[in-house]
């Protein structure tokens, strides 16, 4: 690898978009709605909690952690009313097999997909679900068959371990949810701010009202750029992810590793390609 960054971000970079397809992709939508799941972001909540069980809208608030609490709350638990984490569970996988099918073809079947999934498998097993509930309730799923899908629940667990870790950084150093999205839409490598503050449900007053925050405590300046400061939080709370996030990689080692995000990068810009264009 000719990339400086610590393996456990080389690793997250590759096997992201393949993990979060089931976001963005129209089967999604199909899928959901044909369970009553409608509107807004219902299915993304629903989705992504129902290895939780159907549990009140403080859990989802506490574990998903930059979305905002009255933004949440119109989903959980109110989707339970039309559907159950089982059914949503069945869908969110169908969502997958469909989608990599779709924007994959013949790659589902090979050999190069079947060693990456093994290889994903063998890190995500590794992990401990200790002080990590999200990445502990999608470990408690059974693996789906066929290696596409291992892949994918692979890349999934993956990311909920590390997104565990990230929010006990976010917490230690002291950035509320949506001050850790706004410092993170700061660095320039999130989606673009107006459809982060969207999607996370923050009013345009709301998401001022933050910045004006985050100036005060000098980690923005006036055009809404981080400072010096802000930097140097950003950067401690990637290199603690990091930390947090090393362990099933260092279960697999160095060269393990590294194959794997051989094997998942064309696999993720093909996906990201089809997908955004």
């Amino acid at each position: 690898m000719t990339d400086d960054l610590p393996l456990a971000r080389q690793a997250h970079r590759a096997l992201e978009p393949i993990h979060t397809l089931v976001y963005f992709v129209a089967e999604a939508g199909e899928r959901y709605t044909a369970l009553g799941v409608k509107g807004g972001m219902r299915g993304y909540f629903a989705s992504r909690s129902a290895p939780l069980g159907a549990v009140p809208a403080e859990v989802v608030v506490a574990t998903f952690y930059n979305f905002s609490p009255t933004h949440i709350a119109k989903a959980i638990p109110s989707v339970w009313d039309v559907t159950t984490p089982a059914q949503v569970l069945a869908a969110r996988f169908d969502v997958a097999d469909a989608a990599m099918r779709r924007l994959l073809g013949d790659d589902v079947n090979s050999e190069q997909m079947a060693e990456a999934a093994t290889l994903a498998r063998e890190a995500a097993e590794s992990g401990d679900v200790v002080g990590r509930p999200l990445f502990a309730a999608h470990a408690a799923l059974a693996w789906p068959e066929p290696a596409h899908l291992q892949l994918w629940h692979a890349a999934t667990l993956l990311r909920e371990h590390r997104g565990d870790g990230h929010i006990a950084a976010l917490l230690l150093a002291g950035l509320s949810g949506p001050e850790a999205a706004i410092t993170y839409s700061a660095t320039g490598k999130s989606m673009n701010e107006e459809l982060l503050r969207s999607t996370r449900g923050y009013s345009e007053e709301q998401w001022e009202g933050v910045k004006n925050a985050l100036r005060a405590r000098g980690l923005l300046d006036a055009q809404g750029v981080l400072t010096d400061a802000g930097q140097k939080l950003r950067a401690g709370i990637e290199s603690q992810t990091d930390a947090a996030a090393a362990a099933p990689y260092e279960h697999l080692g160095a060269d393990k590793t590294e194959r794997l995000i051989q094997l998942a990068q064309p696999l993720a810009t093909s996906i990201t390609k089809q997908i955004f264009g």
